[in-house]
């Protein structure tokens, strides 16, 4: 009996073998063909200690993947820096746009993709024992990244150094084992250079928020560790104190009341300046019609966007009003319709206002598997090549991607029906993006 999970595992496979069929012909595509026919065509029915087996055997096949990508990226990353030099790009911007191309083959974001590309150019090149390992099946490739990442700022001799110390033990220390191994050897072979390492990490801090289920957020601070400590024991003591006069909260709450109220300097959020924008209908708004209890998506400030059933919306309309010093604007979307029609009256109808249209439509940036914030409204076709300044030939990207775009062999086209971004990569491969759909956007 096939599962709908068996299913859709074989659909997958079924597309995975089409894309390695119907390229190039390469040997080693063809291979990676009839590698996926003998998994989808695997045979159940194995009793437990066959499927142990067997899940060991997809780990280790999981890892040599991994270094077989890795090198591939490396080789990748190579080509066109080289191909650039000789096409006389600059030297400051050699290599621009290269990652983000990574990035979007492996459905991960720029930024991410620029670690991990930087990761394995290390470890292709400069960790060969660690290397080994992961082609060998016997490390997971979080575990050879993180020796990658915690010897990047090290010279190549001292690197070196750590890979033959260090490998031979991947396979049987925990991550956080690794780590701290990688650190400690660091030290001992440059305490001067880990010293002005832990310098420039605290250049670093910085704070971020992110969204959170139930209609939460996450406020991350990143600091060192003496600031750090002394805030925790801060909150802390406040909150020992409120509990000892009877406060009915629990410890965590009175934390997390308290840090709001010392970093706003408010007891109150409603005194708090902010702006708050609602993306709903006026069905959701007024309570009245099919749509009313659609969820609505929050903006606040640049904040990430959050999604709140239509009843809390409501309730923070109606808290924000009046005396309050938060100011909501409501961005009405069409029934039955995931897309934006217009922003309420109080908002002006500039250039401005359109700039912040896009912003709050698009949410996050545009370029696909990206979620960094909005920071630029982008014209998708240049207006030097004949774009123009409107909504449909406007996008939010973030400072990154947007520079990226500007790069060699970039181009962007607004689909003909007026709501997809096509992006054309310098080898030609193409990625859709769409608008956040308001009707499903999630947390």
């Amino acid at each position: 009996m096939i599962t709908t999970r068996g299913l859709a595992l074989r659909e997958i496979w079924r597309k995975i073998e089409y894309v390695f069929e119907s390229s190039s012909g390469d040997p080693a595509v063809a291979t990676m063909a009839v590698l996926a026919r003998a998994l989808t065509d695997r045979q159940p029915g194995a009793d437990d200690s066959v499927r142990i087996d067997r899940i060991r055997a997809l780990e280790e096949l999981r890892s040599l993947v991994s270094a077989v990508q890795a090198q591939e990226t490396a080789e990748f990353v190579t080509s066109q820096r080289a191909a650039q030099t000789a096409a006389g790009v600059p030297a400051e911007r050699v290599g621009r746009g290269v990652t983000a191309q990574v990035g979007l083959a492996r459905r991960i974001s720029p930024h991410r993709a620029a670690r991990h590309v930087g990761w394995c150019m290390t470890l292709v090149a400069e960790l060969p024992a660690t290397f080994a390992e992961l082609q060998d099946g016997r490390v997971s490739e979080w575990r050879a990244m993180i020796v990658a990442r915690e010897t990047a700022w090290l010279s190549r001799e001292h690197r070196a150094e750590i890979d033959r110390q260090l490998a031979p033990q991947l396979h049987t220390l925990g991550d956080r084992k690794v780590e701290s191994e990688a650190k400690r050897l660091a030290y001992t072979l440059d305490p001067a250079g880990y010293v002005a390492r832990l310098r420039q990490a605290e250049n670093e801090r910085h704070v971020s928020l992110r969204p959170a289920p139930d209609a939460m957020t996450r406020l991350t601070a990143l600091l060192p560790l003496t600031h750090g400590v002394a805030c925790q024991a801060a909150l802390t003591r406040a909150a020992d104190e409120t509990l000892a006069r009877g406060d009915e909260r629990s410890k965590g709450q009175v934390m997390a009341d308290t840090l709001v109220e010392r970093v706003t300097g408010q007891r109150e959020t409603g005194q708090v300046p902010v702006t708050v924008n609602l993306i709903m209908t006026d069905q959701a708004l007024f309570d009245d019609g099919p749509e009313a209890d659609e969820p609505v998506t929050v903006v606040a400030d640049g904040t990430p966007a959050t999604v709140i059933p239509a009843a809390v919306a409501r309730r923070a309309a109606a808290d924000l009003s009046g005396d309050s010093a938060a100011f909501l604007r409501r961005l009405y979307r069409r029934p039955g319709r995931g897309d934006l029609a217009a922003m309420d009256s109080a908002a002006r109808c500039f250039t401005a206002n359109q700039r912040l249209f896009l912003l709050l439509r698009d949410q996050t940036c545009r370029t696909p598997y990206c979620d960094a914030p909005v920071r630029h409204a982008d014209h998708v076709l240049p207006v030097e090549d004949g774009g123009h300044t409107t909504i449909v030939n406007g996008q939010g990207l973030c400072e990154a991607c947007n520079h990226t775009k500007q790069a060699a062999g970039w181009r962007q086209d607004v689909d003909p029906d007026g709501d997809v971004v096509v992006t054309t990569t310098p080898t030609g491969h193409q990625y859709r993006s769409r608008a956040p759909d308001h009707h499903h956007a999630v947390a």
